[in-house]
């Protein structure tokens, strides 16, 4: 496994929160031991992002945790943090040339092992599946299969699951061999004062599955 990468909880930031509930969110979360935030903004607005991403990567730097960009290599490099990559979203091997061989590159699999390893063989630092449950992000997704999980094993890369994921559902996810669950709303839909318990409630889930 990579060496940089954390087991976990993998926290994707919600499109629709404001700058100063985006930065709460996730402090607590990192409070929580969450130590990869994925920051996902769909918005136009460049100046908007380029100041929430910059903002995120001093709070990560703070906690230890990794910074990931949704499917923006440009916004990564400017940062100095690391980028998620969908199907449609562009090479992994050209964001691996830019962004150097220390920077955490995931990528999209969907329900795929075709897709994985070609992930695998242009670089990438993780590979995610799913949808494993409908989600309120992508509810049109197509449904991943656990078993999957095990399968990718062979990759000898960090395996993360995504898609409609709950602290409720998670667990078999995590003994079919994810490394990461990925998380919006279990997350940024909680009040403030319940994320640091929710994330910490990942954390032991996870220790419970790895020992």
């Amino acid at each position: 496994m990579t060496h940089s990468f954390a087991t976990g909880l993998y926290l994707i930031t919600d499109n629709n929160l404001e700058t100063a509930k985006l930065l709460s969110v996730v402090e607590a979360a990192l409070k929580g031991q969450t130590k990869i935030i994925q920051y996902r903004d769909k918005s136009t607005d460049s100046q908007k992002r380029l100041g929430e991403a910059q903002a995120l990567k001093q709070l990560c730097d703070v906690y230890r945790a990794i910074l990931i960009i949704n499917d923006d290599v440009d916004l990564a490099e400017a940062v100095g943090a690391g980028v998620h990559l969908g199907r449609g979203d562009g090479s992994i091997a050209a964001a691996r040339q830019r962004l150097g061989a220390d920077k955490i590159i995931g990528a999209t699999c969907h329900n795929s092992l075709i897709f994985a390893q070609q992930a695998a063989d242009e670089g990438a630092s993780y590979l995610a599946f799913g949808a494993f449950f409908p989600s309120p992000t992508k509810p049109n997704a197509a449904l991943a299969d656990v078993a999957i999980l095990q399968s990718a094993q062979q990759f000898n890369l960090p395996i993360v699951a995504i898609g409609g994921i709950t602290l409720e559902n998670a667990a078999p996810l995590m003994k079919a061999g994810a490394h990461c669950v990925a998380v919006v709303h279990d997350i940024c839909a909680l009040p403030i004062a319940n994320i640091q318990q929710r994330a910490n409630a990942y954390h032991e889930l996870f220790s419970a599955h790895a020992s």
